[in-house]
C-alpha cells in the first residue's frame, strides 16, 4: 500500500491557515478556526472510510443507503494540541470512537516516548485517524503511527494542519508497505534550528491553550 500524500489546498482551507498563521490572532479565535479548519480537513479524510449498505425508508419509497460500518472508525487526538482537532473531526464523524495519546519528545535524544494513553486494547480491522496539528521533524508522529499499528491497527489517516519535507520523508521512512494516508492543509518550506516550522504558526498547543509550564 504505501503512503499517500493529499494536500488539501481547498481556497477556505488556505484562508482560514492564513488567519491562523497570523500572530496577532488571539487563542479563541485561533481555537475555533482550528476547530473549522479540521472539519474541512475531515472532509478529505475520510473520503475511504467504510461504509455498509443499509435500507431506509425515504417519504416516498424504499432506497438503499450507506452507513458507517463496524468496527467504527477510531479518532486519535495526540495531545496535547491534537486536542485542539477532535471536537472539527467528531463533528463530522459522530459515531466515532476517541482514544487518546500522549507523546513527549526527550530534549537530549529528541526521541518521542509515550507518557499517556487510552485506546482499545487490539486495534485488529480499524481504520485509525491521529491528528497532531504540526508535522515538524515527523517524530512523534511516526512514533504514534507505529504505535497503532503495532496494536493491530488496519490503516492509519494522519491529519495535519501544516507539514514539512522533513516531516514527509520521516514518515515515509517508517511506512514500508503499511497503509497510510497523510492529510495536510499545507506544506511548507521546512524547519529552522530550533525545530519550528517555517513560515508556520508558531507552537500550536501554546496558541490554543496558553503556555502550560
Amino acid at each position: 500500500m504505501g503512503m499517500r500524500v493529499h494536500i488539501a489546498d481547498h481556497p477556505l482551507i488556505t484562508h482560514k491557515l492564513s488567519v491562523l498563521r497570523d500572530k496577532a490572532t488571539p487563542s479563541p479565535v485561533f481555537r475555533q478556526l482550528t476547530e473549522e479548519l479540521m472539519t474541512l480537513l475531515a472532509y478529505e479524510a475520510t473520503r475511504n472510510v467504510r461504509v455498509v449498505e443499509c435500507e431506509i425508508e425515504t417519504p416516498v419509497t424504499t432506497t438503499t443507503g450507506v452507513k458507517i460500518a463496524d468496527p467504527k472508525p477510531l479518532v486519535v487526538p495526540i495531545l496535547r494540541a491534537g486536542l485542539g482537532m477532535l471536537e472539527g473531526m467528531t463533528k463530522l464523524l459522530p459515531t466515532a470512537e476517541v482514544g487518546f495519546l500522549g507523546l513527549v519528545r526527550d530534549e537530549q535524544t529528541f526521541k518521542p516516548t509515550t507518557y499517556a494513553e487510552r485506546l482499545p486494547d487490539n486495534l485488529a480491522g480499524r481504520q485509525c485517524f491521529a491528528l497532531d496539528p504540526m508535522l515538524a521533524t515527523g517524530g512523534s508522529l511516526a512514533a504514534a503511527i507505529k504505535y497503532l499499528f503495532d496494536r493491530g491497527a488496519e490503516e492509519v489517516t494522519a491529519v495535519c494542519l501544516l507539514g514539512t519535507p522533513e516531516g514527509l520523508r520521516a514518515i515515509e521512512g517508517l511506512v514500508g508497505d503499511r497503509d497510510v494516508t497523510l492529510v495536510l492543509g499545507a506544506v511548507d518550506a521546512g524547519l529552522n534550528e530550533k525545530g519550528y516550522i517555517v513560515p508556520g504558526l508558531g507552537d500550536a498547543g501554546d496558541r490554543l491553550y496558553g503556555t502550560a509550564e
